[in-house]
């Protein structure tokens, strides 16, 4: 039987992956901040999901990851979902350093220890949730782009250290556009928004295939074909607000 572990399963994206897997017959532990989420998630399939309450901005976190691996008996997938964004168009210094804490203190917290846990497993596959924003630096949300540009690179660089070091370690980085979720419940339009069940659908397809990299959905791989394009010059000249 199958083993995926999911931090930031509380509510969209990962919370519908976990219940997709669950319905596979996947053992499916479960993580985030949030107890009484937690909770409602496991009483949905109270034989597969295992749950624990996981900071990941916390030093804490990766002694609860430990705890809930073995609650599950062990962990074939790591799928790193947990993230915060916010448009900081004031440059708020306290959401940029809460950004990065999260998005890049947290996140590489969580991936040295699922590394470490298939390091001496001797295969495992992580899987990460980062975004296209980290195509080009986006004014309205600078620590955001920026965090989600270190994931990528950072995904980019454990993939060669896999080769270097002979490890059957699998990296999968998925990169969605705008989703239908908490993060953008914000009252503004967001352009081309996709529902979270669908980009969930998508997800599991990507993880069960390992595919290396893949942008969701098909709109937003020749948005980001394109984005990439843009000179540095005519960029920083571009009125985007959302």
């Amino acid at each position: 039987m199958k083993r995926i572990v999911i931090v930031g399963a509380t509510s969209g994206i990962g919370r519908e992956v976990a219940c997709l897997f669950a319905q596979q017959g996947w053992i499916v532990g479960a993580a985030g901040r949030r107890e009484k989420e937690l909770k409602e998630l496991q009483l949905l399939y109270p034989q597969q999901i295992h749950t624990e309450v996981i900071d990941i901005t916390t030093e804490e976190a990766t002694a609860g990851l430990s705890r809930l691996i073995e609650s599950c008996g062990g962990m074939d997938v790591y799928f790193h979902v947990s993230g915060i964004g916010k448009q900081n168009y004031s440059l708020n210094s306290a959401i940029e350093l809460a950004t990065i804490k999260t998005n890049g203190e947290g996140f590489v917290r969580m991936i040295t220890a699922a590394w470490d846990y298939f390091r001496q497993k001797g295969q495992g596959h992580i899987a990460v949730i980062s975004s296209i924003a980290g195509t080009k630096g986006l004014g309205a949300a600078p620590a955001y782009s920026a965090t989600k540009r270190f994931q990528n690179c950072y995904l980019e660089a454990l993939a060669q250290l896999a080769r270097l070091n002979h490890l059957s370690i699998s990296l999968t980085d998925i990169r969605p556009g705008f989703v239908a979720t908490d993060l953008l419940a914000d009252g503004k339009k967001y352009p081309l928004l996709m529902q979270k069940e669908k980009v969930a659908r998508l997800i599991v397809q990507a993880i069960l295939k390992r595919k290396k990299r893949v942008i969701l959905d098909w709109k937003y791989v020749i948005l980001v074909f394109f984005w990439r394009l843009i000179p540095s010059s005519m960029w920083e000249r571009l009125p985007i607000r959302n």
